[in-house]
């Protein structure tokens, strides 16, 4: 929700009215209000912790670590105030991105009506009366279920979220949402009925505080998660990074080649890992320049046949470079076989058809997209219209279809937006009369910008 377009703000403001809805019939509730100000105010002042005791780092945003208070209210308060509780914390919460406003209103309306949902289904099925009185097993039932509303409606509107503001393609928004979060809420869901069944215990609300300590160990666990995906993220900083330095005339292009990769995984329908790791692939794809020789990178003269050939080694440079980082995964195929076409014709290792694997095939498509599309010394930037007409022409024969395909069909939804890096900003490429470059410096940088030759 970086710009929030016109449809996400209507959106929004149509679950906010839905919560307030949710509220409203608070001043005839009987409701224990020293509970509710408790609760809310022990919710707001978790969320208001920048780090974590245990291990000293902050905790990641937005991953639901105190769920367990909140779970409590609904296990302990009428529906409307269980709502309540969340208000606070939400709307005091901290946000990173802007606009920070309009982020906490959402937060706030989402967790209330996930809230009151799961409130109105514990209390349809007893749950206050399994509470009160300890029933064992049985209190188990309507707290699972109202996990299960509670988990459904954070799903629902996390889905329509990504759809109007992210235009995640509507079929594939709330794909494997649910499943993802039904287990952390599920944990988190048990530790609220913990604290609810201590609240109403002889011991009090006091003893339900002691729950804290299992909030803390989701905490670390959040962290622990949290710091290594920071790690990941730092590794490919630093490849790209490095990349750019040697080769600065494509800078930029790393990141555009991945966000277009991703444009087609989603479009395909792939799940968030997948999307991710062709995030990764994209970014990566030529870090096996860091393997040549500057020289040749740079060169202006026309190549040797033995030149050509080192140049064509980058991808097996850059796969022996991953090698031995784990999390990327499928992304290590596309980076040694991004360079290979259908028909065999590629290289390194001249595989043809379905023997290149899918994430190659989706970053071939995006490099070469990219490639045109991008101004470069010997030319300026190819209209986005006259670089999808030549992928299809070369489709089958150098690009997958089906990839080609959904690169059109995401362009057409969501138009082209390409990142733009702080070193992008305010740098001008001299354009050579004629727009015209030497086909030895095509080949000393290891591609051709049409789609038929060999791609960056």
């Amino acid at each position: 929700m970086g710009s929030i377009p016109g449809q996400a703000r209507v959106y929004v403001a149509c679950v906010v009215v839905g919560a307030l809805l949710c509220v409203a019939p608070l001043p005839d509730v009987r409701t224990p209000w020293w509970a509710v100000a408790l609760l809310a105010g022990l919710y707001a002042g978790c969320e208001q912790l920048t780090r974590c005791r245990v291990v000293g780092h902050r905790a990641p945003q937005g991953m639901g670590t105190f769920f367990p208070v909140l779970l409590a209210g609904a296990f302990l308060l009428p529906p409307p105030a269980a709502a309540v509780v969340a208000l606070p914390g939400a709307l005091l919460s901290r946000v990173e991105q802007r606009p920070r406003g309009l982020r906490r209103i959402w937060r706030a309306a989402q967790l209330a009506l996930g809230i009151w949902a799961a409130a109105r289904v514990h209390w349809a099925l007893g749950g206050r009366d399994a509470v009160v009185g300890s029933d064992f097993p049985y209190a188990l039932v309507p707290a699972g279920a109202a996990v299960l509303a509670f988990c459904l409606v954070l799903t629902v509107l996390d889905g329509g979220i990504l759809a109007t503001a992210e235009r995640v393609p509507a079929r594939t928004a709330w794909r494997g949402l649910f499943l993802r979060s039904l287990a952390p809420v599920a944990v988190h869901g048990l530790a609220g009925l913990m604290m609810a069944v201590l609240w109403r215990s002889p011991y009090g609300p006091v003893a339900a505080l002691l729950v804290l300590l299992p909030m803390y160990i989701s905490c670390w666990v959040f962290a622990q998660y949290h710091r290594e995906q920071a790690a990941h993220q730092a590794t490919i900083r630093a490849l790209v990074q490095a990349v750019d330095i040697k080769d600065g005339y494509t800078r930029g292009h790393s990141e555009r080649v991945g966000q277009a990769s991703m444009m087609i995984a989603r479009e395909l329908g792939m799940d968030d890992e997948r999307v991710e790791g062709l995030r990764f692939a994209g970014i990566l794809h030529d870090v096996g320049k860091l393997g040549v020789p500057t020289r040749l990178l740079r060169k202006d003269g026309p190549l040797t046949p033995q030149e050509r050939r080192i140049i064509e080694l980058h991808p097996e440079y850059g796969h022996e470079m991953v090698r031995g980082i784990g999390f990327l995964g499928e992304a290590r195929s596309a980076i040694l076989h991004h360079h290979e076409r259908l028909d065999g014709s590629g290289y390194p290792y001249g595989l043809a058809g379905r023997q290149i694997p899918e994430f190659a095939r989706v970053v071939a498509v995006a490099d070469a997209f990219d490639a045109m599309t991008s101004t470069r010394s010997y030319r300026r930037a190819r209209p986005v219209p006259a670089a999808l007409e030549e992928l299809e022409n070369c489709a089958g024969a150098q690009f997958d279809p089906r990839m080609v395909t959904a690169l059109v069909r995401a362009l057409g939804r969501h138009g082209w937006h390409p990142v733009v890096t702080a070193d992008d900003i305010g740098t001008s490429v001299p354009v050579p009369r004629g727009g015209a470059r030497p086909a030895a410096h095509e080949d000393a940088r290891g591609h051709r910008d049409t789609a038929g030759g060999r791609t960056s």
